[in-house]
């Protein structure tokens, strides 16, 4: 079945250009009226302009759509707030929230700056709270949404010079794993997009990469299954150049170690702790303590012979 978005409702942060210009012309060409948020600022998130976001909403109602533009701050949660109920007036739902906004103030760490590292954490990981705080309870009540966060390869994997930005995007990871949990109930499903796309967050990676394959627009068919009706949940997907993966975190099934040498236990048995045969995708974090809590009843059971 061909995915659509009609009668839907999207917000669209960071929309003004790259990826999220792609994403709310991909959801406007499919049915969905959008909401085009952009700050206007600089890649390091200096200055302003609604200009960004204006042009977008002109491309999309030149091609017959419906959308309203916004320059408001994911970081200013008031603003934010007033997007959302603008959003509202205009259309009477949210159903779709695109978590793309962000910025760089790449350097290593020794070099960092601490308020460069909260700047980027505050952009990244709390306005995607700050913009999910302000559907959420729009959702629930209509027991529908789709909400994605955009995490990166530099946060699941790491990358030179950017622990403010990993970080960040590691986050967002753990607040998708939250959310899909608590929405389940009312069929709001979270997920991760971790794209790989030639934008002006990744111009200077410039000779490493060959940009002519890397549009943005080979990314958004992935954004576009991530909030369809058939939707998955949990999931952290890449994509890049036409290429789609998908990301685990996983846990092995290690071992059980105690008594005074145990440290000693874990070094030398450290190769099978990272032993991946039987790892599993835990549904939840407690399942960790039942592995664990499992051998050490286990081996309790043996000393009881109780097991062979």
């Amino acid at each position: 079945m061909a995915i659509g978005f009609e009668g839907r409702v999207a917000i669209v942060t960071g929309a003004g250009g790259g990826l999220g210009r792609e994403h709310a012309l991909a959801l406007a060409k499919r049915g969905a009226k959008v909401v085009v948020n952009d700050l206007g600022g600089a890649r390091d998130g200096s200055g302003g302009s609604a200009t960004p976001a204006e042009s977008v909403v002109a491309e999309i109602r030149a091609m017959g759509g419906e959308a309203i533009a916004n320059a408001a701050s994911v970081t200013d949660f008031a603003a934010v707030h007033a997007m959302v109920q603008a959003a509202m007036a205009e259309w009477g739902r949210v159903d779709i929230l695109i978590n793309n906004a962000g910025v760089l103030r790449d350097k290593t760490f020794a070099k960092m700056d601490l308020d460069d590292f909260r700047f980027v954490m505050d952009v990244h990981l709390m306005g995607a709270v700050n913009c999910t705080k302000a559907v959420w309870d729009i959702m629930r009540e209509q027991n529908y949404g789709r909400i994605v966060m955009t995490s990166s390869s530099s946060g699941l994997y790491g990358n030179f010079g950017q622990s403010n930005y990993g970080a960040a995007k590691m986050a967002l990871v753990g607040l998708m794993q939250t959310l899909s949990i608590e929405g389940a109930k009312n069929d709001i499903r979270v997920n991760c997009l971790a794209p790989t796309a030639h934008t002006r967050m990744t111009e200077d990676l410039g000779a490493r990469l060959p940009l002519e394959l890397l549009g943005p627009d080979t990314v958004s068919p992935g954004l576009l299954y991530l909030v369809s009706e058939d939707a998955p949940s949990r999931c952290i997907l890449m994509a890049g150049a036409g290429g789609f993966e998908r990301a685990y975190v996983t846990l092995t099934q290690g071992i059980r170690a105690v008594g005074d040498d145990a440290p000693e236990q874990v070094a030398a048995r450290f190769a099978e702790i990272s032993d991946r045969t039987g790892e599993i995708v835990p549904d939840m974090g407690p399942a960790q303590g039942m592995i664990e809590l499992a051998k050490a009843q286990a081996e309790a059971d043996q000393s009881a012979g109780l097991l062979p």
